[in-house]
């Protein structure tokens, strides 16, 4: 009997789906219901005892589904599934990838507690830690992306409400690296009977295929999966894994607020894993060629992008030590650049599409100043490194040659 392990490309096209448990189809059917009919009173029952966390589900036990909002089949087979890069035990779908990060905060975050999280975030994120947690009476603390072990220490050390390190590597805009494997030490030297703290990390950026942070000690990754895993600009959705305890607890509470995801979209994101390996591999094949050409152009100061020597010492040992590639985002600033000369730029590039976004299959750029981070304030955006001279692009399928020869006339005009 061969002991061979199956690479995450080959296991997502047999895990989680039984083509006989849907009349042979090949591909899992778009199972549009609203809700679900049982066959007995005691197995409608169990079901909700699950649903609402008020018993936990046994070993081998497959809990019955109940109505959309809380499970169905679509969402269930893409869980099963997309679990595979990251060797998670669990995965929980979300309506959006701010849905999956505010359910999945809301689960584990009373009154009183506190988190604290790398900055810069995603403007999405940031906008729900510093105003909308502390409506909850929840305090947030930023720290700097790519802080020291001993910059994140001093923020739990003394303050016994911290219950979540929140860390976004590689960061949205800046592409700062976080240390994880610091944060899971610190978490597991100040956690007691008393309190847990928990390692969150959002994976957007990298992962699945370049990072996986449960190995570097994270309890729960998030993701928009709007991008990569989505990858073609045509859904909006998000997801959490993690071990199967902490999941469960996550579930539960996305049952209430009703962030679940839809089986169309579910149905979409599956159609789209086949080829997530090959795309994010070929959009890190065409970065990097960007990056030598707008490292080498007179009107670029500087570039950055995972691995860099320009990031420093210290992002280029976390590269080695957290990542396995590169991926396909990157932020450049324009030399003595100014609001200006960014929309110049912008507004003649033809190829990339002036859109938010990534990780989708035709190039995005735009100017996070003004557009993804303009909710902060100007000392935020100093502090989180975000300049008026900045454009972050994500790098999609085109023929990179064209991308460069597109970039070098838009740079001409600036």
């Amino acid at each position: 009997m061969s002991h061979h392990s199956v690479k995450p490309q080959t296991e997502i096209f047999s895990k989680g789906y039984d083509p006989q448990r849907s009349e042979g189809a090949a591909i899992p059917p778009v199972f549009r219901t609203s809700t679900f009919v049982f066959r007995k009173a005691s197995e409608g029952k169990r079901a909700f005892e699950i649903a609402y966390g008020l018993d936990a589900m046994k070993q081998g036990e497959s809990p019955a589904l109940i109505y959309t909002r809380v499970n169905n089949p679509n969402s269930e087979i893409l869980e099963d599934k997309v679990t595979a890069w990251d060797g998670a035990e669990a995965a929980a779908l979300f309506s959006s990838g701010m849905g999956a990060i505010s359910s999945t905060c809301l689960a584990f975050l009373k009154p009183g507690d506190t988190l604290v999280f790398s900055d810069p975030v995603y403007g999405g994120t940031e906008y729900f830690f510093r105003h909308m947690l502390p409506q909850f009476q929840i305090r947030t603390i930023p720290f700097p992306a790519g802080a020291t072990k001993e910059d994140m220490e001093r923020l739990v050390k003394n303050d016994p409400t911290v219950k979540v390190i929140y860390l976004e590597s590689p960061a949205n805009p800046t592409i700062l690296l976080s240390d994880v494997a610091s944060a899971r030490e610190i978490a597991d030297t100040y956690s007691n009977d008393k309190r847990r703290i928990l390692v969150m990390v959002d994976n957007t950026f990298m992962g699945p295929i370049f990072q996986q942070p449960l190995k570097q000690g994270a309890d729960l990754i998030l993701y928009s999966a709007t991008k990569f895993f989505g990858g073609h600009s045509d859904l909006v959705a998000g997801i959490t894994m993690g071990s199967k305890e902490l999941i469960g607890q996550v579930k539960v509470m996305r049952t209430i607020l009703g962030s679940n995801s839809d089986p169309d979209t579910a149905w979409l994101i599956h159609r789209s894993l086949g080829t997530l390996q090959i795309r994010m591999e070929k959009q890190q094949e065409n970065a990097l060629k960007l990056v030598d050409f707008l490292r080498a152009h007179p009107k670029v100061s500087k570039v950055a992008y995972p691995g860099l020597p320009e990031m420093g010492e210290r992002q280029v040992a976390l590269w080695k030590q957290q990542c396995t590639g590169t991926g396909s985002l990157i932020s450049f600033f324009l030399k003595d650049g100014k609001e200006a000369e960014a929309f110049r730029l912008l507004d003649a590039v033809q190829h990339p599409k002036l859109a938010v976004s990534l990780g989708g299959i035709e190039t995005l750029i735009e100017h996070p100043y003004t557009m993804t981070h303009s909710d902060m304030t100007l000392e935020e955006k100093h502090h989180a490194g975000i300049t008026e001279n900045m454009i972050r692009i994500s790098v999609g399928l085109e023929d990179p040659d064209d991308l460069i020869e597109d970039l070098k006339q838009a740079l001409d005009k600036v």
